[in-house]
């Protein structure tokens, strides 16, 4: 059962709302002003949030401000109550991010119609897209409502790159946002002396290349294939709308985005001030977390001793001297160039 945390003033209205809410089987928190509104989304975790606008002690803006300020609540749908007079404020409730308004005096199935709308949108959004080109529908359709990727498969604007092909190059401007629908892409950097290190490793379900869309500037950094992959390519300015339109969109790439800085720390500090043996037992850990997400006790990483190199920042004559002493430990098992991880948990145990 859904909860509701309704934060009206109006002891009528808040009392009559609640029952409506109630009668359509949704559990119903109520509040009186804005204060003891928020007090109420930071113990009980709403599922969504009706609020008044024109409020003593604290408003509807100030609600909300408070509210994406605290990152667990910031993504918690949140509808706006305003009376007709208040119709020029609709646009700056939209404006602070509010996912939709309902004007009052209101009919009842309005507000149930766009609670059950956003609490669906809500649920999607939530969800982990699926590998290939229906996942990334998952997210569009949850924001937009467009069929954008239907349009795309008909269509077959879809990408293909051989191994070691270039998606894009470091210093170029980007035109479109990219989606694996299969295989892999690695990006990287090079130093003055040409040593390669890779920054980040992608998989089928992955978006890339969206860093430079949201900062508006250029690649700082090369993406190649690299095995056979198929990318579904999404211009920059539909990629622009969606953002700019839905606030929700805008958070779940900037949630990549945090990741991707976090994922990107660790790895530096890992290259900066860790063993030889630690920096390839964190690589090995890196692959695996990426590709055996179902956790499968026999997994295999089939990747070139360069890359894992790259990824590990050491040199490959390094790796593979201590990938020989991995396996002479039983830490790993390496059969026609596949590395089999045989005890994930001792090598785990060297980064802590």
């Amino acid at each position: 059962m859904p909860t509701i945390l309704l934060i009206e003033d109006n002891k009528d209205i808040r009392e009559n709302t609640a029952e409506i809410l109630e009668m359509a089987n949704y559990k119903v928190l109520t509040a009186p002003d804005g204060k003891i509104g928020v007090q109420l989304a930071e113990e009980e975790h709403p599922d969504l949030i009706v609020c008044d606008i024109t409020m003593p002690v604290l408003d509807g803006y100030g609600v909300i401000h408070l509210l994406h300020k605290k990152e667990h609540l910031s993504n918690i749908p949140f509808i706006f109550l305003t009376a007709k007079a208040e119709r020029a404020d609709m646009r700056k409730g939209m404006d602070v991010g509010a996912d939709d308004y309902i004007t009052k005096p209101f009919d009842a199935t309005d507000l149930l119609n766009a609670i059950e709308c956003r609490l669906k949108k809500s649920a999607l959004l939530k969800k982990d897209a699926s590998a290939g080109i229906d996942g990334m529908q998952v997210l569009l359709s949850a924001t937009s409502g467009k069929e954008a990727l239907h349009t795309l498969k008909e269509e077959r604007n879809v990408n293909y790159y051989k191994k070691k092909q270039s998606v894009y190059t470091e210093g170029n401007h980007p035109s479109c946002l990219y989606f694996i629908v299969k295989g892999k892409v690695k990006t990287y950097r090079r130093n003055n002396d040409g040593k390669e290190l890779i920054t980040a490793i992608y998989k089928e379900g992955d978006f890339i290349g969206y860093i430079p869309l949201l900062e508006n500037s250029v690649y700082k950094e090369n993406a190649d294939a690299i095995e056979e992959t198929e990318l579904a390519i999404i211009p920059r300015k539909d990629f622009e709308e969606l953002t700019h339109s839905n606030v929700q969109v805008l958070q779940k790439f900037v949630q990549l985005l945090a990741s991707n800085v976090v994922e990107k720390e660790v790895q530096l500090l890992n290259i900066a001030y860790s063993s030889l043996r630690k920096k390839v037992a964190d690589a090995l850990m890196f692959i695996t977390r990426k590709y055996n997400q179902a956790n499968n006790e026999k997994f295999s990483i089939d990747i070139s001793r360069d890359n894992l190199a790259a990824i590990a920042g050491v040199a490959k004559e390094s790796l593979i001297r201590t990938l020989g002493d991995f396996r002479d430990e039983k830490l790993i098992a390496i059969k026609d160039g596949e590395i089999f991880i045989t005890d994930s948990k001792r090598i785990a145990g060297m980064l802590n």
